[in-house]
């Protein structure tokens, strides 16, 4: 694509890397077939070769935004499949991001708006904030249908029935590996995951520990800055993630780090750009260092769990697997009998399979595990979800997440598994298949007890156990 940035506009370390972006795009269209707006929406300006169009313009002419454009860009879920499709290999994940920056620095969005995106970044970033809007909206949920508003009804619907209880095992500490450590690794606990499903970190923590990794919950590490990154507030996410980045950093300088493993794959696709974000910054270099160690929980695990590994996918109550012989706190479910003939419908999500090219994996460990793995048609669409999206744009994403299930259901699946916890709670809200993070039925086969969303009782809600000690 020819671009006509002057050489003052490309001193701009922004513009110069939109424009080498824009430059790559040869207008081949393919990225249309993929995008989940185009196909729904059919409209040109609602694919990525329509918002590069859009984006350059803008851009180009320093104009203010107009209620059209950013209409466009707004509907964009930052799916990245079109980075998957595209030929020509166009970096769309950097440049949207941009136009998002200069979005919300030139254009004055209406009240009401503002006033959603002020809340969102406010509530969801901080797990004690958010859990008490959760509790709020639970109790207002069967309020719903008086909501003029479609984003408000969808915020009071995103209510899980159950608001589990804080987790321990969050808060900054270390646990050690059983048996002789073979990684020291950190964990990214997250914020909007601590609040909505507190048993993902915690089948984590008892698998990597069970696996010979010490975990590490850095002090001072939190939100990924990923939801306000993705609303164009770009201060405020560089000051999140740079607590991240020093939290980190510290422990790398410290006793060492040999990895940071992230189980939410929308927070793993921003840490995994830090060095892009930070890259003329002060802490350029620190952001480079965390970007090069950190890793979806899955990259970790399919070097941990090798294909020919003798315990793995075995009944641990028959098979010698470290740790699984100590007698189990009196809070720690026993596991069950383990995963034969179990059908898993695996859901790539668009930021593992797309914002990180990690495909295989999760599905490699599953089938190892014992798992039938299915998936389903169109697995390379989005589910609707993708950060606050679903907040934000209710009616789109209600449509794309009833196909996802539809095409899920089809499978006729015993469990849905995912790797990301937007996804899960979408799918979730709208399926009675159980849905669980593939950590939880990894975790369940080495050792674990069985996942809670699986156990007849869990209208209960889960006991959440205190992991230090536990096997």
């Amino acid at each position: 694509m020819k671009t006509e940035f002057t050489a003052d506009q490309l001193k701009d370390p922004a513009i110069a890397r939109s424009n080498e972006i824009l430059r790559a795009c040869v207008h081949c269209g393919f990225c249309t077939a993929t995008c989940p707006t185009y196909q729904v929406l059919g409209d040109e300006l609602d694919s990525p070769r329509g918002r590069i169009y859009l984006i350059k313009d803008m851009l180009e002419n320093e104009r203010v935004p107009d209620e059209k454009t950013v209409k466009h860009i707004d509907r964009c879920l930052s799916c990245l499949a079109c980075m998957t499709t595209c030929p020509s290999g166009v970096h769309y994940m950097h440049l949207v991001d941009h136009a998002r920056e200069y979005i919300e620095e030139n254009y004055k969005r209406p009240l009401g708006e503002r006033a959603l995106r002020w809340i969102l970044a406010r509530i969801l970033p901080y797990p004690g904030r958010f859990r008490l809007a959760l509790l709020g909206a639970k109790i207002g949920r069967p309020f719903a249908f008086l909501m003029p508003d479609a984003r408000l009804k969808a915020m009071l619907e995103m209510a899980p029935k159950q608001v589990p209880p804080v987790s321990r095992n969050d808060d900054p500490q270390t646990f050690p590996a059983r048996g002789e450590r073979r990684k020291r690794v950190a964990l990214m606990t997250g914020c909007a995951q601590r609040a909505l499903n507190t048993d993902i970190n915690d089948a984590t923590i008892r698998l990597l520990t069970r696996l010979g990794c010490e975990v590490v919950v850095a002090e001072g590490a939190g939100c990924c800055g990923a939801l306000t990154h993705h609303m164009g507030k770009t201060d405020e996410s560089h000051r999140t993630a740079a607590r991240n980045i020093r939290a980190w950093s510290r422990e790398m300088q410290g006793e060492g780090l040999d990895a940071i493993v992230i189980n939410t794959s929308g927070c793993g696709t921003t840490v995994k750009d830090y060095g892009h974000m930070f890259r003329n910054e002060p802490l350029a270099d620190e952001a480079a260092a965390v970007a090069g160690i950190a890793c979806d929980v899955s990259e970790l695990l399919i070097d941990l769990l090798p294909e020919d590994a003798p315990h793995f996918g075995a009944n641990p109550a028959r098979r010698g697997i470290a740790g699984t012989d100590a007698p189990r706190t009196p809070d720690t479910a026993p596991p069950a009998e383990g995963p034969q003939g179990l059908t898993v419908a695996y859901h790539a999500a668009c930021s593992l399979q797309h914002g990180q090219q990690i495909k295989t994996y999760p599905k490699d460990l599953l089938k190892r595990a014992g798992f039938t793995v299915v998936e389903p048609a169109d697995s390379h669409l989005c589910c609707g979800s993708a950060g606050t999206y679903n907040l934000m744009q209710p009616e789109i994403s209600n449509q794309l997440k009833t196909r996802k299930i539809r095409t899920l259901e089809a499978r006729k699946p015993d469990v849905i598994a995912a790797g990301n916890i937007g996804c899960m709670m979408q799918i979730g809200s709208g399926t009675g298949v159980p849905v669980v993070h593939t950590v939880e039925l990894l975790d369940w086969v080495t050792g674990g007890p069985q996942p809670p969303a699986m156990r007849q009782d869990n209208n209960v809600g889960p006991q959440v156990p205190d992991l230090r000690g536990a096997p």
